[in-house]
């Protein structure tokens, strides 16, 4: 099925098709909210041509690292954590900030699974990149496969503490993930993306999966810049 021609809409090589850097002159820049996690800037940014200027409150965020680990039955692992902002909780991969400065985002990932799930893994890959809400809010995430999954060793694993301490861990076979998911009933973004980003790999034999030391897209906020 092709758009019928009137409609006007090229049809591009979707080799072409990558997001790229790109910058628009800052007129001026402040930091309207400063928060323990991420603050709040409102920039005035010069427009195409130079004439106009728009004003945007910015979420200035560190990012984050999503972890999809996935065992030798191509079962997902899940762990439920409750999230006050939007009063549910929810069945999520692991995950976390990028908060601590100078740290790999791999590293980054491979320190919150042990965290999390008390897991380490033999194998990493870069399943897929994404923006989480780029119309205010610089937060990059990247998702992680991680295989070849062992436990870590009882007097080596971390003590979690306030929302984690009290994490549910649970796996779910991979096609049941992605019925959960297109059934409406995960809403986690990691997760939703996380899991149909695999499916997606699978049917392709994984053979687009980048390296897990692919660096940090370019252009990203990390707490380092």
């Amino acid at each position: 099925m092709s758009f019928p021609a009137e409609l006007g809409v090229p049809v591009v090589d979707g080799a072409d098709l990558a997001d790229a850097p790109a910058q628009r002159r800052l007129v001026g820049s402040e930091v309207v909210f400063a928060g323990r996690i991420w603050d709040v800037v409102r920039e005035e940014v010069e427009l195409p041509g130079g004439d106009d200027t728009v004003v945007r409150d910015v979420q200035r965020h560190p990012g984050a690292v999503t972890i999809l680990a996935l065992d030798e039955d191509e079962n997902v692992l899940f762990v439920r954590q409750y999230r006050h902002p939007v009063r549910r909780e929810l069945w999520e991969l692991p995950a976390g900030l990028l908060d601590v400065a100078g740290e790999e985002p791999l590293l980054a990932a491979q320190r919150e699974l042990a965290e999390e799930a008390d897991l380490v893994a033999s194998s990493w890959a870069v399943l897929v990149d994404w923006f989480n809400s780029p119309g205010g809010s610089s937060e990059a995430n990247r998702v992680y496969l991680a295989r070849g999954l062992s436990a870590v060793p009882e007097a080596d694993r971390h003590v979690r503490e306030d929302e984690e301490k009290d994490l549910v861990p649970v796996r779910v076979p991979l096609a049941q993930a992605v019925q959960a998911v297109l059934q409406g009933r995960l809403a986690n973004p990691g997760s939703v993306i996380g899991v149909l980003a695999l499916q997606a790999a699978t049917a392709r034999g994984l053979q687009d999966l980048r390296p897990a030391g692919t660096p940090w897209p370019t252009g990203l906020i990390k707490p380092s810049d």
